[in-house]
């Protein structure tokens, strides 16, 4: 199947909820604020979460979609996540695309874009990309105003 969606389900858009809040817990600790969370796309059943933690663990892989992988992984004991969701407030990078793609991941659901680092629709299309062995249901821009904002204010305090 995997093709492009347009219309969030309103489980989408709860998971969406529960990932700004991650992220807006990640901003309390100064981390940038991305949160994320992976669930059974039939059940709902959370699977795994993740908040950017890059700074406080000085890991470059301290991406929220990241950890939410991981751990999705760890609680279905499996590396293939085929009949899940991952839900970002931000569009995943290379590297988290790529972990996509490689988990492969069923759906992805995510909020803001990212002119700079996006590798979903920004910059790069990877996670639909025909020419890899895994392609991912994508919906793009889910509450991506409320993802967004929470970034720009993020910045704007840093500066």
């Amino acid at each position: 199947m995997n093709t492009t969606e347009s219309t969030p389900t309103e489980l989408d858009l709860r998971m969406m909820r529960r990932a700004l809040e991650l992220a807006d817990q990640a901003q309390q600790i100064g981390e940038v604020p991305v949160g994320a969370v992976v669930y059974e796309t039939d059940t709902g059943t959370i699977l795994g979460e993740g908040s950017n933690t890059r700074e406080c663990d000085k890991n470059p892989t301290g991406h929220a979609e990241f950890t939410a992988i991981l751990n999705a992984c760890k609680a279905i004991d499996d590396w293939r996540l085929n009949h899940c969701t991952l839900v970002v407030t931000l569009e995943p990078c290379p590297m988290c695309a790529g972990l996509i793609v490689n988990a492969r991941v069923g759906r992805l659901v995510y909020g803001a874009d990212d002119p700079k680092a996006g590798a979903v629709r920004s910059l790069y299309n990877l996670c639909d990309d025909e020419r890899l062995n895994h392609r991912s249901d994508i919906i793009a821009g889910v509450m991506a105003q409320e993802s967004s904002e929470v970034l720009k204010a993020f910045f704007k305090r840093l500066r």
